[in-house]
């Protein structure tokens, strides 16, 4: 009966390992991450759910002539952004999969 004991307690760890697992994950969604081109005069916000909630541009870099250029700096802000999120993912729920191997 001893086994079952140590069953038990390690249920009783991973039940509180995945709640905060989901606790760390609800703080992730919920904070929001800046990507910035061309000198901040374009940023984007994403959420920790990868959605874009807003795009800032400066006028200046708004020129009918150079739509391109414009497009290119968005690119570049919201996948800046989308890096900051991986980063801050793999940081934050790494320490709850370190050696086990699992995507999150």
């Amino acid at each position: 009966m001893r086994g079952m004991g140590n069953m038990q307690g390690m249920m009783k760890k991973m039940q509180k390992m995945q709640k905060e697992m989901m606790e760390a994950q609800e703080a992730l969604n919920a904070e929001q991450f800046i990507g910035a081109a061309g000198g901040g005069m374009v940023q984007v916000t994403v959420t920790g759910q990868r959605e874009v909630v807003e795009v800032n541009l400066d006028a200046s870099v708004v020129d009918p002539e150079d739509i391109e250029m414009l497009q290119d700096l968005i690119v570049v802000a919201t996948n800046e952004a989308l890096k900051k999120v991986d980063e801050k993912t793999n940081s934050t729920m790494g320490k709850f999969t370190q050696g086990l191997n699992l995507p999150f």
